[in-house]
């Protein structure tokens, strides 16, 4: 969003799939489009196409005429780098994860405002994302609570069923700093975990000490 502001490029956040992105490719709105499994695509197709984002890649290393490492820290340099990761906690009761879910909704109203360590609140909800072109509305998809410097936690059930459900964490850091760009993900996204835990009572909740699978 940083790259697409600065750039005056409209930018669209849309809910976990990729049939969010059809009407957006469609009417013109979007001409780049990713998720978080790393399918990419424009709007040649209404579908991801790896080709094309290789195709892509080879493009931007043939003009600038330097290693992909190079080009990404420079990018970093110029906007900041952006840490992210996802803890999974699968196979959790159903209904204790709809009681973890319950308990950080009952706080949505009073979170913002408060800080916890060196990140302070800036918004709490649970996402609801209106389609630009049709009007169409999809509600409950993921609570997110965001910080004033652009960092975020994002909390969402997925697949729940006879044996349970996994809870999956969603975990983004900026960090302006160069010298701290070279950090582990796992590092710089220590604060922001115990935050989550903090707020939501994981491990109360899941009886889990640690997520089951770590992207």
């Amino acid at each position: 969003d940083r790259v697409a502001q600065r750039l005056g490029i409209p930018c669209y956040e849309t809910p976990t799939g990729w049939k969010f992105f059809g009407n957006l490719l469609d009417a013109g709105k979007a001409t780049l489009c990713g998720e978080e499994s790393f399918g990419t695509g424009s709007n040649h197709i209404r579908e991801k196409d790896g080709l094309w984002a290789v195709l892509f890649w080879l493009n931007i290393l043939a003009v600038r005429q330097q290693p992909v490492e190079q080009i990404v820290r420079e990018h970093w340099q110029l906007f900041g780098r952006n840490f992210y990761s996802r803890h999974d906690y699968e196979e959790v009761a159903s209904d204790r994860a709809n009681d973890l879910v319950n308990h950080v909704q009952a706080q949505m109203l009073t979170l913002p405002g408060k800080t916890f360590g060196s990140y302070t609140v800036e918004y709490a909800d649970n996402f609801s994302y209106t389609d630009p072109i049709d009007s169409s509305v999809s509600q409950n998809q993921g609570i997110r609570i965001g910080f004033t410097d652009g960092s975020r936690l994002i909390l969402r059930l997925s697949g729940t069923g006879t044996k349970g459900a996994t809870l999956r964490l969603y975990l983004e850091s900026y960090e302006p700093n160069i010298a701290k760009h070279a950090l582990d993900p796992q590092v710089a996204l220590g604060e922001l975990i115990a935050i989550a835990e903090e707020i939501a009572q994981i491990k109360q909740f899941t009886g889990m000490d640690t997520p089951t699978v770590i992207t």
